[in-house]
C-alpha cells in the first residue's frame, strides 16, 4: 500500500508547453549569375554551368524542404546575395518569403538571421545552405528533433566547416573570431560553443560541392536508386551511464553481423564506459544524461536505414540482423523487438517473462530492455523519441502501434539481472507495471522519473 500511495502522489496530469514551439528554416543561397557565383567550378562548368549548378541545387534544397513542411509546419525564409528580389522571386516564385543576407562577413550574416527570426518570434530556428546535395527532408526533421534538448545542432562537412547549424536562442558569439573558408570551422564553433555553456549535437557529416572533384557528388545525389530494404545497414545505439561491468559483453553481441554499426551514447559515466567502448573501436559520442535525449542524439550521427536501440546492459541473440531485416521487410510491420530473458535463475523470473512475452506478442507492446527496432524514415517520421525522462520508448511504441504491426522476434535478448536482484523480483515487478499504469492514466514524466529513482535507492 505504501508504494501505491507514493505512486499516487506522484500522478498529476501532463501538460501541454505554455510556449508554442515555432520553427523557423532559413535558406542561404546566391541568385545563380552567370560568373558570379560557383566561381570555383567555372574552370570545369564554364559561367553558365556553374550558375546553372547553383540554381539546381537551390531547388533540390527547396524540394526537400517541402516534404519537411508535410509533416512539421515550419516556417522557411531564403536568404540570398547577389541579384534583385524581384529576378530572385521571378526564379523562385512569389509566395516564397525572401530577405538579402546583409552586409558583413558570412558569420555576421549568419548572426543577423538568427537574430531576426527569434525576434519575429521562433523559438528553434535551424540555418542551412545549399551546397550538400545529400540534405534531405529527414536531415533537417532530425535537426529541429535535437533541438529539443540541444543549445547548438551542427551539421558537419567533410571539408572541416558546417552545411547546417541550429539554435534555440540568438547566440552570436559563436560567429565571433571564426576562420570562415577553412578546416577549422566546425571546431572553432565547437570550441566557442563549450566556453559559452552550450551544449551541442552532431548530425551525420556530408559532401558539399565547391570544387571540380566534387562533381561527382551531385551526379551520384541526383541519380540513386535506393537499396532494398533488406540491404539497409543497421544502426544500433546504445545509451549509456555507468555501464563499465556489462558494456563489453554488450558489445560483443553486436559483432558477426553484416552491415551493422554500432553508435554508444555515454550520459556522463563516472567508471569506465567510454575507455570499454572505445576500446571497441567504434564511434562513441557524448550527451546531456537522459536516455531520450542519448538515444535522439545517437540517432541523429546514424547512417543505417534501420534502428536498433540495445541498453548497454543487454545482449542480443546470434543471428539477430536477419530477423530484425526480414520482419521489417514483412507487410504492414513498422517496428519490431526481440523476447526477454534475464541473464538469473532467480525463482519467478521465468513468470516475469512470460508476462513480457504476452504484453509484446498478443498486445503489440514491447519496450524496456527489448531492443526496440524500426526503420530509421519512420522514426523521424514520428519525431524521434519524446524528450520525457521516463517512459520514452513506451510512448514511441504507443505511436507506432497507430501506424502498423509491431512484432517480436522468436529470439530473446539477455539482460542483467541487477534490477531484480537490487529490489527483489516482486517488488521490481510491481514497479515496472505501475509506472507504465500511472503514464498511461496521465502522470507527470518528471514527478515519476523522481519516484522511481527514490524508490531504486531505499
Amino acid at each position: 500500500m505504501t508504494h501505491l500511495a507514493n505512486l499516487l502522489e506522484a500522478f498529476q496530469p501532463r501538460r501541454a508547453s505554455e510556449t508554442p514551439i515555432q520553427e523557423g528554416l532559413i535558406v542561404f543561397t546566391r541568385y545563380p549569375e552567370p560568373g558570379k557565383t560557383k566561381t570555383r567550378l567555372i574552370p570545369s562548368l564554364g559561367p553558365d554551368g556553374a550558375a546553372e549548378l547553383q540554381r539546381r541545387m537551390t531547388e533540390h534544397l527547396l524540394a526537400e524542404v517541402k516534404e519537411l513542411q508535410r509533416n512539421r509546419p515550419v516556417s522557411v525564409e531564403v536568404r540570398y546575395e547577389g541579384g534583385s528580389e524581384g529576378l530572385v522571386r521571378e526564379w523562385l516564385g512569389p509566395k516564397i518569403r525572401l530577405r538579402t543576407q546583409g552586409g558583413g562577413d558570412l558569420g555576421d550574416r549568419m548572426a543577423r538571421a538568427f537574430r531576426e527570426a527569434f525576434q519575429a518570434g521562433a523559438n528553434r530556428v535551424v540555418l542551412v545552405g545549399t551546397d550538400i546535395p545529400n540534405i534531405t527532408d529527414r536531415t533537417l526533421l532530425k535537426a529541429f528533433v535535437n533541438l529539443a534538448y540541444a543549445d547548438v545542432v551542427l551539421g558537419p562537412a567533410h571539408d572541416g566547416g558546417y552545411y547546417l547549424i541550429g539554435l534555440k536562442r540568438a547566440s552570436p558569439h559563436l560567429f565571433v573570431d571564426v576562420p570562415w573558408g577553412t578546416e577549422e570551422v566546425l571546431e572553432r564553433t565547437r570550441q566557442i560553443a563549450h566556453g559559452l555553456g552550450l551544449s551541442t549535437v552532431l548530425l551525420e557529416t556530408l559532401d558539399d560541392v565547391d570544387r571540380p572533384e566534387d562533381l561527382h557528388l551531385w551526379e551520384e545525389a541526383t541519380k540513386r536508386i535506393p537499396e532494398p530494404h533488406p540491404l539497409e545497414q543497421i544502426s544500433i545505439i546504445i545509451p549509456t551511464l555507468n555501464e563499465a561491468s556489462n558494456l563489453a559483453k554488450t558489445l560483443a553481441s553486436t559483432s558477426n553481423a553484416a552491415d551493422v554499426e554500432v553508435i554508444v551514447v555515454d550520459g556522463g559515466s563516472t567508471d569506465k564506459t567510454t575507455e570499454v567502448a572505445r576500446s571497441w573501436e567504434i564511434e562513441v559520442l557524448l550527451s546531456t544524461p537522459g536516455r531520450a535525449r542519448q538515444m535522439n542524439t545517437g540517432s541523429a550521427r546514424a547512417m543505417g536505414g534501420i534502428l536498433l536501440f540495445l541498453h548497454g546492459d543487454t545482449r542480443l541473440p546470434r543471428g539477430f540482423d536477419r530477423y530484425v531485416r526480414d520482419l521489417l521487410a514483412r507487410p504492414g510491420v513498422v517496428a519490431g523487438a526481440f523476447r526477454l530473458r534475464v541473464d538469473s535463475n532467480l525463482p519467478g523470473l521465468r513468470i516475469l517473462e512470460r508476462l513480457v512475452d504476452l504484453r509484446s506478442r498478443p498486445f503489440q507492446f514491447p519496450y524496456g530492455d527489448q531492443a526496440i527496432f524500426l526503420r530509421t524514415e519512420l522514426f523521424w517520421d514520428m519525431g524521434g523519441f519524446p524528450d520525457i525522462p521516463i517512459m520514452e520508448d513506451f510512448e514511441l511504441i504507443r505511436r507506432l502501434r497507430r501506424r502498423g504491426r509491431i512484432v517480436t522476434a522468436p529470439l530473446p535478448v539477455l539482460t542483467s539481472a541487477r534490477r531484480w536482484e537490487n529490489l527483489g523480483i516482486v517488488r521490481a515487478t510491481l514497479i515496472n507495471y505501475a509506472i507504465p499504469l500511472a503514464y498511461y492514466l496521465g502522470a507527470s514524466p518528471s514527478r515519476l522519473a523522481r519516484w522511481y529513482r527514490g524508490k531504486c535507492r531505499n
